[in-house]
């Protein structure tokens, strides 16, 4: 790994790490913290503050993670979306989101700045999940079970792209890192105490 890619990662990281959640609901005079879940994501934006900051969240969440895949393409010195490079900035990104250095590492679950990787390394795929991910919410009410369901698919579909070695490593890391912290929203949805939205 240069260090042109090394920098790139920790860079990514660090934008990773910016809490749109917390920033967004503070302009509206709310701590995401402390109301609905008390997670710093869309879902409990979208709940406690309303549609539009969510939509702020959403889309500052989602961009995190198209800069930082960007990044490690570009220190790469190739124009090569799906290189590995790619993958490791943009799970720099995510871990970032999900242990934010600003936030004294209690972040979100990693799925909005997951799916910017994926609009970036995978277009096609990143549009599947979007409209799958709606498809779910309005069947099921519960964000986290449509996340988890879509995050299952998201390693066949991005075979069915032709990423493989490190690449898929990294992605698969990725996947690995959204499931873990989804793990609470797991045992509420068994013990049917997941909070539901409005879809």
């Amino acid at each position: 790994m240069s260090l042109g890619i090394a920098l790139a990662v920790l860079a990514a990281y660090v934008i990773g790490s910016i809490d749109f959640a917390v920033i967004v609901a503070r302009m509206h005079g709310v701590d995401i913290r402390q109301v609905g879940s008390g997670n710093p994501g869309a879902s409990n934006v979208l709940r406690s503050v309303g549609r539009v900051p969510a939509a702020m969240v959403l889309v500052g969440d989602t961009l995190k993670g198209v800069v930082g895949a960007a990044m490690g393409m570009v220190a790469s010195g190739t124009a090569d979306p799906q290189i590995e490079w790619a993958f490791l900035a943009g799970f720099a990104a995510v871990v970032g989101h999900c242990y934010p250095i600003f936030h004294r590492f209690r972040g979100g679950k990693g799925v909005a700045t997951g799916l910017g990787v994926l609009f970036f390394t995978m277009p096609l795929v990143g549009v599947i999940m979007v409209v799958g991910w709606l498809i779910l919410v309005k069947l099921t009410k519960t964000a986290s079970i449509s996340s988890l369901i879509m995050v299952l698919a998201a390693i066949p579909l991005a075979i069915w792209q032709g990423v493989d070695g490190m690449s898929l490593v990294w992605f698969g890391a990725t996947i690995v890192l959204v499931f873990w912290r989804h793990r609470g929203n797991i045992q509420r949805v068994f013990r049917g105490k997941e909070k539901k939205v409005q879809a």
